[in-house]
């Protein structure tokens, strides 16, 4: 799979597909919709270009999450909304749920081992996503403070 093929488009267009419904139920209204659909997409896409020329899953999700988050920060000051609706929103195809499910099943079917190494997964996903989105809340907060001190 090359980072520019059809189907990285096609999870694209299914990422975006996938928060608009996840906005609609969350109460979303307007054009606020499709900004949280292409944040999305925009996720899912970022973190398999990344993983396409690094290999590196972590470095992937983080570095899809920074983007994100920029996204989502430049984009609710533009529409007057709280960050927090869209980096929710934007977050969700990165969310370890997969490797959270496999570890409940190891567990309950006995494997430990391998249930242990699941939740090690989980955990460093999750642990990268929340240093992501604190990176850049900080340093989002922080120029905002400097640029009304100046």
């Amino acid at each position: 799979m090359r980072p520019w093929d059809n189907l990285t488009l096609m999870q694209f267009a299914w990422a975006f597909l996938a928060i608009i419904g996840f906005s609609l139920r969350s109460n979303l209204k307007g054009f606020r919709v499709l900004l949280t659909g292409l944040g999305g997409g925009l996720c899912w896409a970022s973190y398999l270009i990344v993983l396409f020329y690094t290999k590196s899953m972590l470095l992937s999700v983080f570095l899809a999450i920074i983007l994100v988050c920029i996204y989502s920060e430049v984009v609710a000051r533009r529409v007057a909304t709280p960050v927090s609706v869209f980096v929710i929103c934007v977050i969700i195809p990165l969310v370890p749920g997969r490797s959270l499910y496999y570890a409940m099943r190891a567990y309950i079917s006995g494997e430990h081992g391998l249930a242990s190494r699941h939740i090690f997964d989980t955990l460093m996903i999750a642990g990268t996503i929340a240093m992501a989105i604190a990176i850049v809340a900080s340093a989002t907060s922080l120029l905002l403070k400097l640029k009304h001190r100046f």
